[in-house]
C-alpha cells in the first residue's frame, strides 16, 4: 500500500522547506490531518500566509513524538480494515522526510519508524511515467495536477488537506490502465554511516564532494554523520581534516552517493551542531582524496575489519609496547582482533610519535575505552578521542609517513643576489599595520589592496604576522619608505574592503613592528614585549647571509647565518662579502612560525628559501667565490634523536675529547618536536 505524506515546517515552504532548520509543525497522511507543536512558536510571515495557521492553535497541539506515534498507529489500524500490513510512503519530492523529519528527530533524539527509512519520490515517479512533463526539480503539486488536468482550486479546502487529496489523484492517474505505472523502486535513507577505506586510486566525483566548516575540535565521523541525517553518505566519506601538528582543525570533507545527495546537504549551510554553526561548502575529489586517500598495506589490513569503532590514543610512552596499551585498556574494553586491532604510528625514520589506534567492535566497548581518557599509562596521561579511518589514512600516510619535520635538500642550492634591505628599527613611523586580513590573503592580494601605493613600499617590506600554529593572524606590517608614505597609506586604505572584510590599517614604527613579530603585542593599551626571557635576536642578523658559498646538500640542512646571529669576531669590521638570499622555488611563500616563548626571523615570506639548481650552474657559482663554505673557525653540527631529559651536562660528556669554541657555553640549545626548526643561540665545535 502507498501511504501519502504531506508536512509544513514554521519557515520556509516550497522548494526551500527545511533549508531553515525551522521545526514541523503539521502532518497530514492519507486520512488524517496532525498539527504539532515546535519548540519555537514564532511563525514566518510565508508560513503564515500559506497555511493559515497559529503560534495559539499550535500551542495546544502534541510535540512531534506523539504526533509520529500515533500517525503509525492510525496508518496500520486503517490498514487492518483493507486487509493490509505493510505500507511506503510516498511524498512530494524528498525534503520532508530527508531535509525535516530525519534532521529534526536526530536534534531531538528519538527513533524514526522503519517506515521513515523507505519512501516514493512522486515527482520522480510523474516523471519516469510521464516523460515529456517539467524536469524533475521544477515539478510541484500543482504543476502536475494541470499536466493531467486536475482541479487546482487550493482555497476549497484546509492547508494540507488538498494536497494530499491531489497527490491521490495524481497517483490513481498513473496506475490507471492507459499508464499502468509500476512503483518498483523506493528512494531509501541509510540507517547508519558505514566505515571504511579509501585508496588513492580510486575516482572521486566532485558533484559529490562538500567541505563542512567550523566543527567542534572533539566530533567524529558519526557526529558529522548525525549532522547530514537524512542524507546518504558514501562509505568511508567522511574525511576529517588535521592541521600540521596532527590535530583536527575543525574542517572536514564529505563525500555524498550522489550528486543530488550533495546539493541537499549544500542546504544545511549554517544549520547547527549543538550551539556550533557549520559551514557548507562545494569541494573537489581531489581534495577528498589527498586527505582520505591511502595506499599502505599495513593501513589497509588495519581498516579491513569493517563497522569497528575506531579510537586514536595520543600521549603514548615511547617506549609503550602492544602489551602495555592491551594492560591499559583492560578486559572491559577489549580490542577487535587483540595486537592485530592496534596500529602505532611512526615517523619515517621508525621512531614512535606517541599515537596509536584502536579497533573495538561496538560502541559498548569503544565507550569504556573513552572513560579512560586522561588516565597515566607510565609517567605519562594519554588522551583518548574517536577517530575515523580517513583519519587513521591522513596521520599515517600523509602527515607522519611523507615527509621529515625538518626537510633534507635533496639537491643542491644556488644563491640569487638581491639588493640589499634592512629591517625597519626606531621610533620612526614609516610602518603600517594591517588589521583583519582574510585568512586566506596572501602577498599578493596585499599588494592589490595598496595599489599604487605598492612604489612606496621598501623592498622585501611586506611581513605576515603568525599566531603559535603557524596559521595567518590576519594581521601584516609594511614598511614604506618615509614617514610621509605612512601616514597616506594609513589615510586612504583605512577600513578598505579586501575580498569580503574591510581592512585596518594604521600608522607605525619600526620598533613596534619587530615588537608584535617577535610576539609581543600592540593594541590601544599600549606596547607589550614578548613574554620570553630570552635575548630578542638582532632582526638585521635574520636579513642577510654572511656568505655568498653554496652549501653542498650533504654538508648541511640550514645556513647557519640564515638562521642565526653572526659571530662576533675581530674582524667585523671588515668588509663584508656581498649579501646573499635564497628565495623559494616558484615563488612559493615560506612562512616563519614564531610564538611567544620561540622568537624566530621576523622576515618575510619571501625573503627565505632554497631553489634546487642543476650542478652544472652549481659548480659555476662555486668556482666564482673563494670564500669558504663556513667562514667562521670550526663547524656547526646539529644533533638528533636527544632524550627528552638531556641537559647541558649530558651533551658535554657526550663531546668529551673534543674541543668547543672558547665563548661561553650557555647557548647549547634543546629542541622540541614543537620548535625543532628553532634555533637560539648557535654553539660551535672544532673537531681536533
Amino acid at each position: 500500500s502507498l501511504v501519502v505524506l504531506f508536512g509544513a515546517t514554521a519557515g520556509a515552504y516550497g522548494a526551500k522547506l527545511g533549508s531553515d532548520e525551522r521545526e514541523l509543525i503539521l502532518l497530514v497522511g492519507t486520512l488524517h490531518k496532525s498539527l504539532v507543536k515546535a519548540d519555537n512558536l514564532d511563525l514566518s510571515d510565508q508560513c503564515r500566509e500559506v497555511s493559515g495557521l497559529t503560534p495559539e492553535g499550535l500551542s495546544k497541539a502534541e510535540p512531534l513524538d506523539r504526533v509520529l506515534q500515533q500517525f503509525s498507529q492510525l496508518v496500520s489500524s486503517d490498514l487492518k480494515v483493507f486487509g493490509r500490513s505493510s505500507y511506503t510512503l510516498c511524498s512530494d519530492g524528498q525534503l520532508l522526510i530527508r531535509q525535516v523529519l530525519h534532521p529534526e528527530t536526530s536534534k531531538k533524539n528519538f527513533l524514526l519508524s522503519d517506515c521513515f527509512y523507505s519512501f516514493y519520490d512522486l515527482r520522480k515517479e510523474f516523471h519516469t511515467c510521464y516523460p515529456s512533463s517539467a524536469p524533475v526539480k521544477d515539478q510541484t503539486i500543482k504543476t502536475m495536477a494541470e499536466y493531467l488536468g486536475l482541479g487546482t482550486h487550493e482555497t476549497e479546502e484546509d492547508f494540507g488537506v488538498w494536497q494530499v487529496k491531489t497527490m491521490v489523484a495524481i497517483i490513481l492517474s498513473m496506475l490507471s490502465e492507459s499508464c499502468n505505472h509500476v512503483f518498483t523502486e523506493p528512494e531509501t535513507v541509510k540507517y547508519k554511516y558505514e566505515t571504511g577505506p579509501c585508496s588513492k586510486s580510486e575516482t572521486v566525483d566532485s558533484e559529490t564532494v562538500i567541505r563542512a566548516r567550523g566543527l567542534p575540535w572533539q566530533s567524529s565521523d558519526q557526529d558529522i554523520a548525525r549532522f547530514f541525517k537524512g542524507l546518504n553518505i558514501a562509505k568511508g566519506g567522511v574525511a576529517l581534516c588535521l592541521n600540521a601538528q596532527g590535530r583536527r582543525n575543525g574542517e572536514a570533507l564529505v563525500r555524498f552517493v550522489s550528486s543530488e545527495q550533495r546539493d541537499l546537504a549544500l542546504e544545511r549551510h549554517k544549520h547547527h551542531m549543538g550551539s556550533r554553526y557549520i559551514e557548507v561548502y562545494k569541494a573537489t575529489g581531489e581534495e577528498f582524496l589527498k586527505i582520505a586517500g591511502g595506499t599502505s598495506n599495513e593501513v589497509a589490513q588495519f581498516l579491513s575489519k569493517e563497522n569497528q569503532v575506531i579510537i586514536r590514543m595520543r600521549g603514548l610512552p615511547f617506549t609503550a609496547t602492544q602489551e602495555d596499551v592491551l594492560g591499559f585498556l583492560g578486559p572491559e574494553c577489549p580490542v577487535t582482533g587483540g595486537k592485530e586491532g592496534l596500529l602505532f604510528v611512526k615517523y619515517p625514520d621508525g621512531r614512535p610519535t606517541g599515537d596509536a589506534f584502536v579497533l573495538f567492535s561496538c560502541e559498548e566497548y569503544a565507550q569504556n575505552a573513552l572513560k579512560k581518557h586522561k588516565e597515566i599509562l607510565g609517567k605519562r596521561y594519554i588522551e583518548l578521542f574517536r577517530s575515523t579511518a580517513a583519519e587513521v589514512q591522513q596521520v599515517v600516510l600523509n602527515r607522519y609517513m611523507s615527509t621529515p619535520l625538518i626537510p633534507t635538500l635533496p639537491t643542491p642550492i644556488i644563491p640569487v643576489i638581491p639588493p640589499p634591505y634592512t629591517i625597519a628599527t626606531g621610533s620612526i613611523r614609516d610602518c603600517v599595520r594591517l588589521r583583519g586580513l582574510p585568512y586566506t590573503a596572501g602577498i599578493d592580494d596585499i599588494l592589490e589592496f595598496m595599489g599604487d601605493a605598492t612604489a612606496d613600499i621598501k623592498p622585501h617590506g611586506v611581513h605576515m604576522v603568525l599566531n603559535q600554529q603557524g596559521r595567518p593572524s590576519g594581521d601584516a606590517f609594511i614598511q614604506m619608505k618615509s614617514a610621509d608614505k605612512a601616514f597616506m597609506v594609513a589615510q586612504k586604505c583605512h577600513k578598505k574592503m579586501m575580498k569580503d572584510r574591510y581592512v585596518e590599517v594604521f600608522q607605525c614604527s619600526g620598533e613596534e613592528m619587530n615588537f608584535v613579530l617577535m610576539g609581543g603585542t600592540l593594541n590601544r593599551s599600549g606596547l607589550s614585549p614578548p613574554p620570553c626571557k630570552l635575548p630578542c635576536l638582532s632582526p638585521p642578523a635574520y636579513a642577510a647571509f654572511q656568505t655568498a658559498a653554496v652549501i653542498p646538500a650533504e654538508a648541511a640542512l640550514y645556513q647557519p647565518q640564515a638562521l642565526l646571529p653572526t659571530t662576533r669576531t675581530p674582524q667585523a669590521s671588515a668588509a663584508a662579502p656581498p649579501t646573499v638570499t635564497y628565495y623559494p622555488a616558484q615563488a612559493a611563500q615560506l612562512y616563519m612560525n614564531y610564538t611567544a616563548y620561540y622568537p624566530s626571523p621576523p622576515v618575510s615570506p619571501t625573503t627565505v628559501g632554497y631553489i634546487a639548481a642543476p650542478p652544472g650552474a652549481v659548480a659555476a657559482a662555486a668556482t666564482a667565490t673563494h670564500t669558504p663554505i663556513l667562514p667562521q673557525p670550526g663547524a656547526l653540527v646539529r644533533m638528533q634523536g636527544l632524550p627528552y631529559n638531556t641537559g647541558m651536562k649530558e651533551i658535554l660528556s657526550f663531546f668529551q675529547g673534543y674541543q668547543y669554541a672558547p665563548d661561553d657555553y650557555n647557548g647549547l640549545i634543546q629542541l622540541s618536536d614543537q620548535a625543532r626548526s628553532v634555533l637560539q643561540a648557535p654553539k660551535e665545535w672544532v673537531c681536533l
